[in-house]
């Protein structure tokens, strides 16, 4: 935790808590290209949503897509180490990543800001908010 009450912990490379949510990342990123819906599922808490250009979703609307297929990603990939700032038991994770989904048959590339709001329950890291913002073309 920061020196004063709120003030974030920035999380420098060998704190074991920033070192921790960069690999839960990782590891959620490579769950989401397994598109094995219980694998992705246990990176999330019950009241995930995700927030993107169409709105919000629900965990359960995604994680049924996942399982019937309609929805697959075969590639995840970081551009760069997320910023990421700890808050006590509450982490925000903010990256830039591509990948390539597949929805209902069509192919997307995507290359979007993601933001992943965690919070710490009995020792575990869950992920309760994902917002994606599309990326300005470079």
């Amino acid at each position: 935790m920061g020196d004063i009450a709120g003030t974030p912990r920035k999380g420098p490379e060998g704190d074991p808590v920033h070192t921790r949510l960069i690999a839960l990342a990782k590891d959620w990123a490579d769950a989401i290209v397994s598109n094995d819906a219980t694998l992705i599922g246990g990176f999330m808490a019950d009241e995930w949503v995700i927030v993107s250009e169409s709105g919000i979703s629900a965990k359960e609307q995604f994680l049924s897509l996942v399982e019937s297929g309609e929805l697959t990603h075969s590639a995840m990939t970081s551009v760069s180490q997320p910023r990421i700032r700890v808050y006590g038991d509450t982490a925000v994770s903010t990256g830039r990543v591509t990948n390539t989904a597949h929805y209902k048959g069509q192919r997307f590339d995507a290359d979007e800001w993601t933001t992943d709001v965690f919070v710490n329950r009995n020792g575990r890291w869950l992920c309760v908010l994902s917002h994606i913002t599309a990326a300005a073309p470079d």
